[in-house]
């Protein structure tokens, strides 16, 4: 059995609390918060986007730690889960490598690329495991995308274009703060270029304008260009436009066909055009894709982190190195926003 203490008890930890509770081989036993209600079992305050609001939680079978440093000295927990807000991330994944505990972190692995690949190595040296929670390729749709270019059902990936949009975040006041969350780039589009990364490996360079807001970028396109010769696009940001919060989808085109998803949620409801496969002989799949229950996703990522942890696992999705990688696309295309030629990505 994984014995797993969750560190930040907010959205994303309950979220995780949640998923921890449908994996067999693992098991939540301890936590860390800094406040007494939620160390008391009073998790009613949650909120989010998805998922069931927070609730009473009962906590007697859980040890509940005040301090990150006692959670990490807590000698019956293998896994840290770390949920922290993303500033935290950083010292949070070192202390717990410190430790001798295997670490999962919530996206994004840290706000500067330089130091999220300093973390990957120390994790090597370490002889731990550092796995990052980037959930899109557990989400029916993109777990159907990367499937089908790992198998090559469709033939060769081609090209593709990904979108991540939202309305102004004003549940976040430090949201554009590089030293805090990190703004659109590293907050929201860091999933895309993970997934992009996965799709088409490291691009060689980037182009990219942006709008910007507290010297910001705030709505950005951006073309990828890859050594291969093939290029991906990808749209992010926020628009002034609390009507819709939320928006993602793609277009990928394969030798054989062409995958197509959009969903988009607004003020009054959610509207999706479901993923569909444009064959390239004229036929119309509309592939089945299950509950779409969000937690379910989250579930079968933390299923993966046990795995790994139990050994069984090789290559992950949640590897540290991918999610290092993405950061390092991200801050290319920060930099392409205020150039007039393209940027190489390093």
């Amino acid at each position: 059995m994984i014995r797993v203490g969750i560190s930040g008890i907010g959205f994303m930890g309950w979220i995780h609390y949640l998923a921890w509770k449908n994996v067999p081989e693992a098991q939540v036993v301890a936590f860390h918060s800094s406040d007494d209600k939620k160390r008391r079992g009073d998790w009613t305050s949650i909120r989010g986007n998805f998922g069931p609001p927070g609730a009473m939680v009962d906590v007697t079978a859980l040890r509940a730690h005040a301090t990150l440093d006692a959670l990490l000295a807590d000698d019956g927990v293998d896994l840290i889960d770390i949920c922290s807000p993303p500033h935290a991330h950083a010292p949070a994944i070192e202390a717990a490598l410190a430790a001798g505990k295997h670490v999962l972190c919530e996206k994004p692995l840290a706000l500067d690329a330089a130091e999220a690949q300093r973390l990957a190595r120390q994790a090597v040296a370490a002889g731990r495991l550092l796995m990052v929670a980037h959930v899109l390729p557990f989400l029916p749709e993109f777990a159907f995308l990367l499937d089908a270019h790992r198998d090559g059902r469709y033939g060769r990936l081609l090209t593709g274009r990904f979108r991540r949009v939202i309305g102004p975040p004003d549940w976040i006041p430090d949201f554009y703060d590089p030293a805090r969350v990190g703004g659109p780039l590293i907050d929201l589009h860091v999933h895309d270029a993970h997934l992009m990364r996965l799709l088409f490996g490291m691009p060689s360079q980037v182009t990219a304008r942006a709008t910007r807001r507290d010297g910001q970028p705030k709505f950005i396109e951006a073309l990828l260009d890859f050594p291969d010769g093939r290029f991906a696009a990808a749209t992010c940001g926020v628009t002034d436009s609390p009507a819709r919060p939320f928006c993602h989808g793609y277009e990928v085109q394969f030798e054989r066909a062409t995958l197509q998803f959009d969903f988009a949620a607004f003020s009054d409801t959610a509207e999706s055009l479901p993923l569909k496969v444009l064959h390239a002989d004229g036929r119309l799949e509309r592939p089945a894709l299950g509950s779409g229950d969000m937690v379910d996703a989250f579930t079968t990522e933390l299923a993966m982190a046990a795995g790994l942890v139990a050994g069984r696992h090789g290559d992950s999705v949640l590897d540290g190195t991918l999610a290092a990688d993405a950061l390092t696309i991200c801050q290319a295309i920060d930099k392409a926003t205020l150039a007039t030629q393209p940027v190489a990505v390093r």
